[in-house]
């Protein structure tokens, strides 16, 4: 399965993705596809034989519990519905407690590192199962960019993904910039990760930017590809031709006046990458994709009290991260006040973006207000809600101070708990009132 060079498809810069030349394919968040009402966009860029794959960030294959059914239903019908040759995740938990340890469930909000041991690799070979006995085509996995690592890690993150291989047959999403921020972050060589690759299983590569700060590489999706990553590539290239290399980009977008150049002119660099000594791409491919391998149909059941033990140090991470708990034990203690701000600042930039009225209201108090909020405050049921929740907080606590801002903040937050939208006449009550307090 060739897909070429292709593009993270995003709103913000859909004209300019459909302009691009020599486009092969784009990827798109899975969560964020509404069946039944594409993006115009993406069915002009269907209509022209670009491929779509969904990307999912959601699932959570690498935590305790069980992979959720509905999210796995929902998963399956986009790719049916946008004609996918397969979809992809990550190997990570973005959720912790719950049921499994008889604790509150608390969201991440963000993909957090597997623990490289044998026993997370037994729950997430057996999550991968069930998520491969779920979906309608075959399903890839992306390493992860991680600011904390586990005590008593037992695998090299090459030797985990080899395994991981070998038991399911799962395909692999390499993202070269990810190995770059664990070599940064982590100290581990990319060369030695893919040297114990089964590069063969990969299905595509990933490629974007990321910032330094502080001694810490921040993978931001928001800054141009640095040259250090595209090294990473060609280290990848060197032992593997990949099916698709893709660009990703999710913030901090070019002006729209310079948004074709900047993005072509990455591309083309990662092209010239991939082709070497800038000549035609090579033509050797990885197999196809299949389902599971013969071995991994073998496997023993799954001992749950290994989901339990997981479960509970996951628990244990994801409360001092999120909701204000103790350190676990043996954790290096700066590097989960980087990963607890990271987090927060994530949060509040979701916010930002899913609910844009909340800066323009607030101005230059959004920011450090909802820090402040979030601290000790998990995300309980998805970034609406926590909007939601946001703007409860403020209100009860008298804030906004001005009259003006606090009635704004009012109605934005009544508009969206009621029942249904408000009806034209109160609409125009309001539009008339606030001309009237402006004068």
């Amino acid at each position: 399965m060739e897909l070429g060079i292709g593009i993270g498809w995003r709103p913000e810069i859909a004209e300019t993705v459909e302009g691009l030349p020599e486009l092969g394919w784009v990827e798109v968040v899975a969560e964020n596809v509404c069946l039944g009402h594409l993006p115009e966009s993406l069915s002009r860029l269907r209509s022209r034989g670009v491929t779509v794959v969904p990307h999912g960030v959601s699932l959570g294959l690498g935590g305790a519990d069980r992979p959720s059914e509905q999210k796995l239903k929902d998963l399956a019908e986009r790719a049916m519905a946008l004609g996918s040759p397969l979809v992809t995740e990550h190997i990570a938990f973005v959720r912790a407690g719950g049921a499994l340890t008889a604790s509150p469930q608390l969201e991440a909000g963000h993909l957090l590192p597997v623990p490289r041991t044998w026993d997370a690799l037994k729950v997430l070979c057996e999550n991968v199962r069930i998520a491969q006995d779920s979906l309608p085509v075959p399903l890839a996995l992306e390493n992860i960019a991680a600011l904390i690592s586990w005590p008593g890690e037992e695998l090299t993150e090459g030797q985990f993904l080899a395994e991981l291989v070998e038991r399911t047959g799962v395909g692999l999403l390499i993202d070269v910039a990810n190995l770059h921020t664990n070599h940064v972050n982590q100290g581990e060589d990319p060369a030695k990760a893919l040297d114990e690759l089964p590069v063969e299983a990969i299905r595509y590569v990933h490629v974007a930017g990321g910032v330094e700060r502080d001694g810490v590489w921040h993978d931001s999706h928001a800054h141009p590809v640095t040259e250090p990553v595209l090294d990473v590539l060609r280290e990848l290239c060197s032992r593997v031709s990949p099916p698709g290399v893709l660009l990703e980009r999710d913030d901090d977008f070019p002006a729209s006046d310079e948004s074709h150049s900047a993005l072509a002119g990455e591309l083309d660099a990662i092209r010239q990458v991939v082709r070497g000594d800038g000549g035609p791409a090579p033509s050797v491919a990885s197999p196809e994709p299949g389902g599971r391998s013969a071995r991994s149909a073998a496997q023993p059941a799954l001992d749950q009290s290994a989901r339990e033990r997981i479960g509970i140090a996951q628990a244990a991470l994801l409360s001092s991260l999120v909701a204000g708990g103790p350190a676990p034990e043996g954790f290096d203690h700066q590097r989960l006040r980087v990963q607890r701000r990271a987090l927060a600042a994530k949060r509040a930039s979701v916010i930002a973006r899913i609910a844009p009225e909340l800066p323009e209201i607030l101005g230059d108090d959004y920011r450090p207000a909802f820090l402040a909020y979030a601290r000790g405050r998990p995300m309980g049921s998805g970034y609406r809600r926590d909007a939601l929740s946001f703007v409860e907080h403020l209100l009860i606590a008298g804030r906004p101070t001005d009259e003006r801002s606090r009635r704004q903040l009012t109605r934005w937050w009544e508009d969206r708990v009621a029942t249904r939208p408000p009806r034209r006449a109160t609409r125009l009550a309001r539009a008339a009132r606030d001309r009237l307090i402006r004068r």
